[in-house]
């Protein structure tokens, strides 16, 4: 397992989403939902589209590509035309700094 660090804690506010590098090749969306922090492919599932251009609503993301939507609990496709679930990855904090704890390797994604 590896622990990548993504963010600062205080980059993300309760109520955003903030694009996140890894590898300098691989996206991660790290959401701040009333300081529960989610971190998922920060690529739609459906085509290739970066998921910090969609909006939040509730407990949903939105892909502004095709308004396909996403359940923040477990990334999971509420409307077409996304089929497959975002991937969501496990956060840690650490001093103040935002990480993901991942398999080595390449970041697993669906899409």
């Amino acid at each position: 397992m590896r622990r990548i660090d993504l963010l600062a804690l205080d980059e993300v506010p309760d109520g955003t989403m903030k694009m996140a590098w890894v590898d300098g090749t691989d996206m991660v969306i790290v959401i701040n939902t009333g300081g529960d922090l989610r971190a998922f492919q920060g690529i739609c599932s459906h085509e290739y589209f970066e998921l910090d251009k969609g909006f939040l609503t509730g407990d949903t993301l939105t892909c502004a590509l095709h308004l396909s939507r996403f359940d923040l609990a477990d990334g999971e496709a509420l409307d077409p035309p996304a089929e497959e679930p975002l991937v969501r990855y496990p956060v840690l904090i650490e001093h103040g700094r935002i990480l993901i704890e991942v398999a080595e390797g390449p970041l697993a994604t669906n899409g």
